[in-house]
């Protein structure tokens, strides 16, 4: 198995979760968060702001992950992450981003998920440095993939050309060269204009 990387738009992508790079809150935003909620529909947003608030305003910390359904996407769940906002680098956010990955996937095992797409994770206006985040993200998924069976199919989801390069340029260095001119992860997909993530 591989860790697969597709540029495009992951609001449609027929996979059994799609993960959201979200905020505390939960309540939608800008970005891979406000196109998940405008494709998913206005059910999304009330199961999510039917969930508990840790703290006012916080539904979900930073490093966490939570589940919904998906409504109108064409996968089957949500899973909301709240990526680290990038300050210097030295305030626990490659932890932080690191858990995103490995608490989505550890979510989806036990939901008895086959497949999962993730976007850049805060590398949107959280403000996260791209090739740091994709040897985060690479790194993770990679080492999950080596020592669990599920979810099998794990895509990272690149919302441009500089993405994909960057995530290109991770697996390689950790010995996973990105075959760029095989097929897309899944058929009938359209390259509609992606979002960025936060």
């Amino acid at each position: 198995m591989k860790i697969e990387v597709w540029q495009g738009d992951i609001t449609t992508l027929e996979v059994d979760a799609i993960v959201n790079a979200a905020n505390e809150s939960l309540l939608g935003g800008g970005g891979v968060d406000g196109a998940i909620h405008r494709a998913a529909g206005p059910q999304l947003l009330a199961e999510c702001a039917a969930l508990p608030e840790l703290r006012p305003g916080v539904r979900c910390p930073t490093g966490e992950v939570r589940a919904t359904a998906a409504y109108n996407l064409p996968a089957r769940h949500v899973l909301h992450t709240v990526g680290p906002v990038w300050n210097d680098g030295t305030r626990a956010e490659p932890e932080l981003l690191a858990n995103c990955y490995w608490k989505s996937l550890q979510l989806a095992e036990s939901l008895g998920l086959h497949s999962i797409a993730f976007p850049a994770i805060s590398c949107g206006v959280f403000g996260y440095p791209l090739h740091q985040a994709a040897h985060i993200a690479a790194t993770e998924t990679l080492a999950w993939q080596r020592s669990h069976r599920e979810p099998q199919r794990i895509i990272l989801v690149a919302y441009n050309a500089a993405t994909f390069k960057a995530y290109q340029s991770a697996l390689a260095a950790l010995g996973q060269p990105v075959d760029v001119t095989g097929p897309l992860p899944l058929t009938g997909m359209g390259m509609a204009m992606p979002a960025t993530a936060p």
